[in-house]
Order: C-alpha cells, then structure tokens, then sequence
C-alpha cells in the first residue's frame, strides 16, 4: 500500500489538466472560500462561515419570541440549531403542514414572518462587496479568460452571496446563469439543459440559490426570476438542498444539480471543490454517483488545514470524516488536506521524493522540520491549495502557460 504521495508529480499532473482547453473544467466554489479573502485588521471575515453566521442571526433575532420557539422544537427534532439551512428548512417543513392552523405552536403566519427574517439577516450579513480587485476571486476570474476554451468552465456554489457574479462583471467576461432577460430575468431551463449560449461564456450555478433571487408570488405560477438588485422588502430564494418544495420553487434546484451531474459524467472532466467540508449529504450522493457511472471523471477536493485536529478532549481526530470515507471507496475521488491526501483510494503524507527547481510548482510546497531537538529527524510537507487564496495563487501561474491541449495528460 501506497503511505505517501509525491507533490511534485502531482502538482505538474493538476497544472496540466488545468491547460487544456479541451478538457471538462470546473471549480465547486463553498462556504470557506470568502474566509480567504484578506481584510483589513478587525473586518474579518468579509463572510463568515455557516456556523458563525448561523450563531450571528441567532442573537440577532433571540428578542423573538416565536423565534426560540423555534429552536425549542429544532431541538427536540435533533436539528442542528448552529446550521442556518437546517433551521430554514425545519421552517419550510413546518410551513407545509401549517395550513389552516398551527404546528408545534407556530401559526402559518407565525413561520412566514420567521423565513422572512432570517433571509433578511443574512442579507444584511452577506450582501457585501470585495474589498479590492486583488481578491482570489479575481484571480480564478482573470485565468478563466487568459486563453480561448473549446469546452467553457463551468463554476457551481452553494454560496448565495454574488461575489462571483462581481468578479467576472469587473474583469467583463461573460457569463450565464440560467436566466434571460434584463428587467426580471426568468430561468430559461431550455439553454440550461442544452447548451444553448456560446461557448465562450463560463457557466454559474448557483446550486443553493441567491441574494438576487425571488419567486413572483403575485403569478399563479410562482415563477422564479433574478433581480439586477438585491431587495430588501422580499423574501431571498435561498434554499438547502434536502429540502422539499412545490414544483416551481424547486425548479431551478433539480436543474442545477443536474447540471452538476451532467458535468461529471462528460469524459475525463475535472471537478476542484474548494471551501467544501461535505456535510451536505445530497451534494455528496449527486457527486459519488456520477463518479460511479464515469469513471474517467475526476474530483480533486482541496481541504482547508491539516488532516487531523486536536479535539476539546485534547484527542486527534478526522477533520472532515464524511470526505475521507468517500474518498477510501472512490479511486476517483481524490482528497488533499495540507499534510496528507488521499489518491486513488490511498492515505498518505504529502513526501517530497525528488526537489524540483520549476517556480510554479516548489513554492507550493511547504517543507518543515517538526521533529523536537535530539529526536531523530522527522520532516513534514505541506501543499496548501486547500486555502482558496493559495489555488489562486497556483491559477495565477498557468495564466500564459503553454497551452497542452494536444497533451492530454489523461491520455
């Protein structure tokens, strides 16, 4: 059995499957990312992650009285109160057997006003700008259209905020993201399913919904559309995915991670999640199963920090346990944590076998004595892609790279 992994060849194999303007191309772009983008001191995080953000709205609106009703009843459910998706859609549950009277004390009206709420404080949490034109999101922006691609790159998120759409408008490459129109845009499920814009435009998915983003309620078909502005008198169409709707708000979801599927199963296509822990069960099931049924795809997951951590019992333990039990199963599901990866179904430490004086690889990896004096000498390597500022960093360097489209390296 394989017990390490060589970064050099490794990191020379991703930089050449990331040159090919032939290839299947995408970036699963999650919570952690925003963490990365560099503040000025006291304003970190430009965003904060799901259990902050969920703690912030829980203080917000504490003075609620329905509100800790809620999470009385989220308890007893065994819901996790610090997961801001798991109480909207306990909401939503509650709300469709609330129809003409309560549920665990709360009125229909009682729940509407709650969702309201809570999509107006993370609005007001996460409705932000970048704070420069310098961020890792411009830098994934400005690859993307460093050369002319034959297959376009394709970006899905799970997160709501529009930092992406602020990106790509700034550097003004096109894109599209399921809707058509300039006043109230509606979801064009037809160029989503076939491919029908060009294909010089890169693809957004917004797997969870978005800021800008509302269901026409004054429509007896409660159609979805997006909005050039995000208000602040609406309801947002943010949504969890194990979450249950109506067919026309759950619409735009199903096509969506379809179209992650779909992605999959193109041959050899490469998926990079970033800021991706794996706690969405259904995201995970959408991605193992198209890894199954194509075995030429690929998904790289690059994890925030080290492979283990020191729990509060002051015991080391898995830092992301549902990534790695995949990834022991799916020889092409590949996990790269700082200090170790998992490849083709192998645990190992990153180990440099031969030193290599190419720039754009050597200052990705991180070697270091960590051995205490007088013990025998024990080096550790690092390769931190895991932090999205670090894989910009790593995309910054292919920009004008020779292009290897006639050397596929999966050939």
């Amino acid at each position: 059995m394989i017990d390490y992994h060589d970064p050099v060849r490794h990191l020379e194999y991703l930089r050449q499957s990331l040159s090919q303007d032939k290839k299947p191309i995408g970036f699963f772009i999650s919570a952690g990312c925003p963490l990365s983008i560099d503040m000025p001191t006291g304003k970190w995080p430009l965003i904060p992650d799901v259990k902050n953000l969920t703690i912030w709205i829980n203080d917000q609106l504490k003075v609620i009285p329905e509100y800790q009703i809620l999470l009385v009843e989220l308890e007893k459910s065994k819901k996790d109160q610090n997961n801001i998706e798991d109480i909207l859609s306990f909401i939503r549950g509650l709300q469709s057997v609330s129809i003409g009277g309560d549920v665990r004390g709360l009125s229909e009206a009682n729940l509407i006003d709650l969702e309201r709420e809570i999509c107006k404080k993370i609005v007001e949490k996460i409705h932000v700008n970048l704070p420069n034109d310098q961020t890792p999101y411009h830098t994934l922006v400005k690859w993307i259209s460093s050369i002319d691609r034959e297959i376009p790159i394709e970006i899905f998120t799970t997160n709501y905020d529009l930092l992406l759409e602020e990106a790509l408008e700034y550097l003004e490459v096109p894109y599209f993201d399921g809707f058509i129109g300039s006043i109230k845009s509606f979801f064009d499920l037809r160029a989503v399913e076939n491919g029908l814009i060009p294909s010089h435009w890169t693809r957004l998915w917004k797997i969870h919904g978005s800021l800008n983003w509302y269901q026409d309620i004054g429509s007896d078909s409660k159609k979805i559309y997006r909005s050039s502005d995000v208000k602040k008198d609406a309801t947002q169409l943010i949504y969890p995915s194990h979450l249950k709707y109506e067919q026309s708000r759950k619409m735009p979801y199903l096509a969506l991670i379809d179209q992650l599927s779909n992605f999959l199963k193109q041959k050899s296509s490469l998926l990079i999640l970033t800021g991706y822990s794996f706690n969405d069960d259904h995201l995970n099931d959408t991605i193992i199963n198209a890894l199954k049924a194509n075995p030429s795809a690929m998904v790289l997951a690059l994890m925030f920090d080290k492979y283990l951590f020191l729990n509060a019992a002051g015991v080391n333990e898995d830092r992301y346990p549902k990534a790695y039990n995949l990834a022991e199963k799916r020889p092409n599901l590949n996990i790269w944590t700082y200090d170790k990866a998992i490849i083709g179904t192998n645990l190992g430490d990153w180990k440099l076998i031969k030193p290599t004086d190419e720039p754009g690889i050597i200052k990705f990896i991180e070697t270091k004595t960590i051995s205490a004096p007088g013990d025998p000498l024990i080096n550790e390597t690092n390769i931190k892609l895991g932090n999205f500022n670090t894989l910009a960093e790593f995309l910054k360097t292919l920009i004008g790279f020779e292009k290897l489209s006639d050397k596929d390296p999966d050939k």
